[in-house]
């Protein structure tokens, strides 16, 4: 081959030279960009603030315990509800922070862009709106229209202001699913599943069209019980009799009747809310409240993020010790992963550099997790367990919305468990499902044929029939997983293993239930846990703080994170499509359950359906 000329190699040398010099200004440019976004958004004079004034609540999207990672195209979309997480921390500090301020006259709850909170964080914020209460300081909730997750938040407030034109939907807890066994035999896909323990019901949608009688007898158990824990709160909260919540919903269509189909005015006559009033009034009669108007003629407001930013959070204690708080939030998977998703080297590393630096006294891990991967669910349990017995540190698990299956597994070694009332936990079982297409290659004319070295080789092929003795090796790996699942939680719980077969295989439990049994010591939130923590380090209130250890990220994330919070965005990009809530959810759902199916060996510990 004849060797270019020196002309030819000097302009392809010059052309890739400009090409990489083309690169790295289009990247200085994109960073020289960035940063100056930064300086726009966080630099100039900050606003001071007023002398008087009310702390705004008024949480936009998801209350989260951690949130999710940002995606950089995220931050081109418009901020919205849609695309916004609030930090469950943040509402708490920001109310107790606020709860001693002379500035601070009241505080308004604004539920307008709330999606979700959830019974057991609301469960959690209760004590703090508490603590602002008992200072003398009114609370207030007002919305256009309350449903039924954003009215546990308003009925904190000692007053609900509803619009006339509003309504309050209130309909109870559900669990309902998708059934796909006839849409997989219409296209040929044959579903195999092996499972360990009677009631681990992950598998039901992929094998039958509809729930299983003993699923629905155990869903409706702890159904049940969160729901008697909604109304009970609200019926306190409410000077409500006991079952005042269930006849407004029973009788709900004879009871609108009588007032004449008027929502907002059935929701006042029986008592749910306090006021019926427009945008207009209701901030006539906040001024008066509150005691000060900005220069529009508004109730003079401090939003909570705000006010966090220039106030700072509560003090903390003056101590050398640390209690370290290190969540644990999203589905479990084996490796690396980002915050909004636990991943055991991400998280088993971090707890290792926490338990490494020597005034640390003890670690509370926070748990709202379904469950995940078997393998790494082991890859932390045994972080865990290395770490307790190298530093001899006290860990306590504090549970939050949910802590099932592998999020179960790794919290059963901890020295104490706390959960919420609200709390989903248990589903102690293991489970491996996998498709083969065989029949519909053989629909399509398609036939597969071949040699091996071993009756295994190729035995895994999505289009071969599923070899009985591998079937039989796969339902023994399940199985034997499933003896060490049990075998973990009697170990750590200090129960004979029959115990603890008596409350698995697969059963889901809410909170008190699973007291009950023994796989929980305490119910509490996540400030009571970290007390109990430092009590097992030996430590007296005044001798330690609470630090809450923010996950790892780069400094790309870093940034990222910090344009989000400012513009009041965040996470995930298809929070921002175009889709109606109603229909997200389930397509999103089913998403989750694909990403998460990613366990080295294919074996699963999750429970999917633990939450209403």
């Amino acid at each position: 081959m004849a060797k270019a000329s020196f002309l030819r190699r000097f302009f392809r040398g010059l052309w890739r030279g400009i090409t990489v010099l083309r690169l790295a200004l289009a990247n200085l440019l994109f960073l020289v960009a960035l940063l100056l976004l930064y300086f726009a958004l966080t630099g100039g004079p900050s606003r001071e603030l007023p002398e008087r004034a009310a702390l705004l609540l008024a949480p936009a999207g998801r209350v989260v315990d951690e949130r999710s990672r940002v995606e950089p195209l995220a931050l081109l979309g418009d901020p919205s509800p849609a695309t916004a997480e609030v930090r469950l921390r943040d509402l708490i500090d920001a109310v107790d922070r606020a709860a001693d301020d002379p500035a601070i006259s009241a505080l308004v709850i604004d539920t307008d862009d709330l999606l979700y909170l959830g019974l057991s964080r609301a469960q959690e914020l209760a004590p703090a709106l508490e603590r602002f209460r008992a200072g003398g300081k009114p609370i207030v909730a007002l919305g256009d229209y309350f449903t039924q997750d954003q009215y546990l938040l308003a009925v904190q407030a000692d007053e609900l202001i509803l619009h006339p034109h509003g309504a309050l939907a209130l309909e109870g807890f559900a669990s309902y699913q998708n059934y796909f066994r006839d849409a997989l035999d219409k296209l040929a896909v044959n579903m195999h599943v092996f499972r360990a323990g009677e009631h681990k019901a992950i598998a039901e949608p992929l094998t039958r069209m509809d729930m299983s009688e003993d699923e629905k007898t155990i869903t409706r158990a702890w159904l049940d019980d969160l729901w008697s824990q909604y109304t009970a709160l609200v019926e306190a909260r409410r000077a409500l009799p006991a079952g005042a919540v269930a006849a407004h919903i029973n009788s709900y269509p004879t009871r609108l009747a009588a007032e004449g189909g008027d929502p907002a005015r059935l929701a006042l006559a029986d008592g749910l809310i306090d006021r019926l009033l427009s945008r207009e009034a209701a901030n006539d009669y906040l001024v008066e409240l509150v005691g000060a108007a900005d220069d529009k003629g508004r109730f003079e407001a401090v939003p909570f993020e705000r006010y966090l930013a220039r106030r700072g959070r509560p003090p903390a204690a003056e101590a050398g010790k640390r209690v370290a708080v290190v969540t644990a939030a999203g589905p479990l998977f084996s490796g690396e992963r980002d915050p909004g998703a636990i991943g055991a080297e991400t998280l088993v590393r971090q707890l290792r550099q926490v338990a490494s630096e020597p005034d640390v006294a003890a670690i509370v891990l926070r748990i709202d997790s379904p469950g995940g991967s078997a393998f790494g669910a082991e890859v932390v349990r045994a972080g865990l367990e290395d770490l307790a017995r190298r530093r001899e540190l006290p860990v306590v698990v504090s549970m939050g919305r949910v802590a099932a299956s592998a999020g179960y597994y790794i919290a059963a070694p901890a020295d104490e468990i706390w959960a919420t009332p609200a709390t989903i936990t248990g589903s102690i079982g293991v489970f491996l499902a996998f498709p083969t297409v065989e029949e519909l290659f053989e629909r399509a004319g398609i036939a597969t044929d071949g040699v091996g070295t071993t009756e295994r080789a190729g035995a895994l092929r999505l289009d071969r029939p599923l070899q009985p003795a591998l079937a039989e090796t796969l339902q023994l790996t399940v199985n034997d997983r499933y003896r060490k699942f049990v075998a973990i939680v009697a170990s750590g719980r200090d129960m004979a293993p029959a115990q603890v077969e008596a409350v698995a295989e697969g059963r889901v439990w809410s909170a008190p239930a699973a007291k009950a049994v023994g796989l929980v010591d305490e119910l509490g939130s996540l400030a009571e846990a970290a007390r109990a923590a430092a009590g097992l380090a030996g430590l007296d209130e005044g001798e330690y703080r609470v630090d809450y250890v923010n996950p790892p990220q780069s400094p790309r994330q870093l940034l990222l994170q910090t344009l989000a919070d400012r513009l009041g965005i965040t996470a995930t990009l298809e929070a921002a499509l175009p889709v109606p809530r109603s229909l997200r959810a389930p397509l999103t759902a089913v998403r989750e359950t694909l990403d998460v199916l990613e366990d080295p060996a294919d074996l699963y510990m999750l429970c999917l359906a633990c939450a209403p």
